[in-house]
């Protein structure tokens, strides 16, 4: 049985309540089977028990009209764009911790130290293995290239995934070359966007494209998915780079609450993330990449290849987001 089955076997969905007692309360945009051995394997090792309340929107709302009587400590979630949004609406509290500091490289967490990222997830390029060659596809600029005219599959240019992409291509080149990339890739669509991450590997399997943008960890999901492993085998997962920079990715964070009832339990929460053996469960469980020193991915996810991160801090990009918005908006890239 391996670690992910044996974790999953023991899981259960929390519900969020007061705590009597001193809890963690945490709010979570991650599902329940992603985060739960995670919170078990956290009350076995300190004993604090934790309540969730699993979201699938209106987080940041929520804590709003809650105010200071809210009983949430955590936030959990993934993309830069909802952590960021978290901080600019006055939710969360900055922490002060030397254990977070360490484990938690720079560019992956708030410089006000409001955010943490905990684990990663780069936006690469699936790529046919019979019709790809890898050598092929070694830059995001060369996705614009007239060379793949008609052969490339993406989801929406304005959802958050596709958004935190460009705000990487304007940190790198700014607006203007931005939205010539963005014009480029249009040009090479194969078809008009739509559909998930996945729906764009199966598109590939049935030989509508020959590359598509994705978030590694679809790979795993696919590759546990009956239907889907066919899809997942037909492609490489090709790791492209920025010039002079390395692979765009993004993460899963969290935070605490500006009310945290619990501040000292939801203090050990966050440090329990950040610790290897922690990291190393979630990303698992995940599919992702742990950011902690001496933590390592798990078997699959290193099999896909070495992932060079791009070195340019988040809260930069999701400073970009609302310009990436307007530039997709004007090319009407998804027209």
């Amino acid at each position: 049985m391996t670690l992910r089955t044996a974790l999953l076997a023991t899981a259960a969905v929390a519900t969020l309540a007061p705590a009597a007692q001193a809890d963690v309360n945490i709010y979570s945009y991650r599902q329940p089977e992603l985060i739960q051995p995670l919170l078990d394997a956290f009350t076995a090792e300190t004993g604090i028990k934790t309540n969730v309340a699993f979201l699938d929107k209106g987080l940041v709302e929520r804590l709003q009209a809650e105010g200071d009587r809210s009983p949430a400590d955590i936030i959990l979630t993934v993309d830069i764009s909802r952590l960021a949004e978290a901080v600019e609406a006055g939710v969360t509290q900055p922490v002060d911790s030397a254990v977070l500091q360490e484990n938690i490289p720079a560019a992956l967490r708030d410089p006000g130290n409001q955010w943490f990222g905990v684990t990663t997830r780069a936006r690469i390029v699936y790529a046919a293995k019979d019709r790809v060659d890898p050598a092929e596809v070694t830059t995001y600029e060369d996705l614009a290239d007239p060379k793949w005219k008609g052969r490339i599959c993406t989801r929406s240019g304005t959802h958050a995934y596709n958004l935190a992409l460009v705000s990487a291509v304007i940190e790198h080149h700014g607006e203007a070359a931005a939205k010539t990339w963005i014009e480029g890739v249009k040009a090479n669509l194969a078809r008009k966007p739509q559909g998930n991450d996945r729906a764009q590997v199966k598109a590939i399997w049935a030989g509508e494209c020959d590359i598509s943008l994705g978030n590694t960890y679809y790979m795993g999901q696919m590759l546990a998915d009956a239907e889907q492993k066919a899809w997942a085998e037909s492609v490489n997962v090709l790791f492209p780079k920025f010039e002079g920079g390395g692979t765009h990715v993004n993460v899963s964070g969290v935070a605490m609450t500006r009310a945290a009832p619990n501040r000292d339990e939801a203090l050990k929460f966050m440090e329990f993330l950040a610790s290897p053996g922690a990291q190393e469960i979630y990303a698992e469980v995940n599919n992702e990449y742990p950011v902690a020193p001496g933590a390592k991915a798990s078997d699959l996810v290193a099999s896909w290849g070495d992932l060079t991160p791009d070195n340019v801090n988040l809260m930069d990009l999701a400073g970009h987001r609302a310009t990436a918005l307007r530039l997709m908006e004007e090319v009407d890239f998804d027209g």
